[in-house]
């Protein structure tokens, strides 16, 4: 049965915009994203997200796992856990790797789940 494509509207906006300043991320203790380059995605009424590119994040502690999710917006999701001193945190990481046209800059990023990891936006300096 193929999955819903849908594309945002007035009642389910979808807005994706230059982040202004610095976006630093931790894991524990740990710093596994540190970028100038982020985009930050408003979904609707729900909290915005960073989208750090991929180049932006110490890959020598992800994990690939084998969960996936799909969203009508944005397409099917994948997903990375980190590797801290303290232990694997289990997929803290999702990516759209081949993301609808209506968020094709999300593409080569990667979003992390606040609960998992702390998700710092350092305002740009003036």
């Amino acid at each position: 049965m193929p999955r819903p494509v849908l594309q945002p509207t007035a009642e389910h906006p979808i807005t994706i915009e230059p982040t202004h300043g610095r976006v630093v991320v931790c894991v524990g203790d740990q710093v596994v994203a540190d970028s100038r380059q982020a985009l930050t995605l408003q979904e609707s009424t729900y909290p915005a997200v960073q989208y750090i590119p991929m180049a932006d994040v110490d890959q020598s502690v992800l994990r690939r796992t084998d969960t996936s999710t799909y969203c009508p917006f944005k397409g099917d999701a994948s997903y990375y856990s980190v590797q801290t001193p303290g232990g694997v945190v289990d997929d803290v990481i999702w990516t759209y790797e081949k993301p609808y046209a209506a968020v094709a800059e999300i593409g080569d990023r990667v979003a992390f789940y606040p609960d998992r990891a702390e998700v710092t936006v350092e305002p740009a300096s003036a």
